[in-house]
């Protein structure tokens, strides 16, 4: 008899079967609802994350070592600036415009020459986006180089075409800026009739959008 008492108060307190089958169907549908709220978020949140920058704007020092190309004549160095802006059409692939100005004060056969160069140059760039913070990429650009000089009054000055071969590493601090840690260039230029191998360093920051 105690055992039906028992059966008897369990059956009191349970719902009937359909009332427990209708909660318990609404009660899994809820949970898994909430799951899959929680799962689609969590993608998005990661496909966020892992989607690379549209664009980059670059700007910063730059360092150039001009080659004279001329048989009894060295090298000389000068100093000035760079900027680029680049806009991609995937994860790696993208085009960039770039542009600098380097100033000097040369000394040409013992006479100090005031020296301008500015550069404009055009072409495809590849990134390498990863998980680490640091973005490898490479470049070939071209288009001209206008060289200016004067002394004693007297000024010259050259445009001409202009090509470089490139790349470098930026260190991202944030998802929107980086620290180009540096930019290195063969830049070949041809002025008089001749062609000049030069170098260039660039660095400065990075505001990616």
């Amino acid at each position: 008899m105690i055992e039906q008492v028992l059966v008897n108060r369990v059956l009191s307190v349970m719902p009937d079967q359909d009332t427990f089958w209708v909660k318990g169907a609404a009660m899994i549908r809820n949970f898994v609802v909430v799951c899959a709220v929680l799962s689609l978020s969590l993608v998005a949140f990661g496909q966020e994350r892992g989607e690379a920058p549209k664009a980059e704007i670059f700007g910063g020092y730059q360092y150039f070592h001009a080659n004279s190309g001329m048989s009894g004549l060295g090298g000389f160095n000068l100093n000035g600036w760079n900027a680029s802006a680049s806009g991609f059409f995937s994860r790696n692939l993208g085009v960039t415009a770039d542009f600098s100005g380097s100033y000097g004060t040369p000394s040409v056969l013992g006479v100090g020459v005031k020296t301008n160069f500015y550069t404009f140059l055009f072409g495809p760039t590849v990134r390498v986006p990863n998980s680490s913070r640091l973005t490898p990429f490479a470049h070939v650009l071209f288009g001209g180089g206008r060289l200016s000089g004067s002394a004693f009054g007297v000024s010259a000055s050259s445009t001409d075409f202009t090509w470089a071969a490139g790349g470098g590493v930026d260190v991202n601090l944030s998802r929107n800026f980086a620290i180009r840690l540096g930019q290195a260039d063969f830049l070949q230029t041809r002025v008089a009739g001749s062609s000049q191998n030069n170098f260039r360093y660039s660095t400065g920051i990075v505001l990616k959008f």
